[in-house]
């Protein structure tokens, strides 16, 4: 059973920063994707960052490219999300998930794809 615990979360200004935790533990992860959505209130939770575990191969959202930069830790098995120029856009629920039965070299986007999920932490950018 794979566990996924998020931190990082919390309140910025429009402009800052912020980095997320996802610590991982369960299974051995070298073939699987990891990745952060994102869900706001009345939105469809949407793709925000991927990694291929192994590989270190990434996919990035459009509306996050050149401001988000999505990484892993292999000794810790951690997964992270630097966020910077942070947008009020930004504000969101943010989830770490699993794609467990990825196929290599491919980078889903269907949340539906992924099938084990930490439980969020809020991102808020103020104004």
């Amino acid at each position: 059973q794979v566990q996924l615990v998020e931190s990082g979360g919390g309140l910025v200004q429009a402009g800052g920063s912020l980095r997320l935790s996802c610590a991982a533990s369960g299974r051995t992860f070298s073939s699987v994707n990891m990745a952060w959505f994102r869900q706001a209130p009345g939105n469809e939770r949407e793709l925000v960052a991927a990694i291929n575990w192994g590989r270190g191969s990434t996919y990035y959202a459009d509306s996050v490219k050149g401001r988000f930069t999505i990484s892993r830790d292999n000794a810790k098995i951690t997964l992270y999300l630097q966020m910077s120029n942070l947008k009020p856009e930004d504000t969101a629920v943010y989830y770490c998930a699993v794609d467990s039965r990825a196929v290599t070299g491919v980078i889903r986007t269907s949340p539906g794809r992924y099938d084990y999920w930490g439980q969020g932490t809020q991102v808020t950018v103020s104004s």
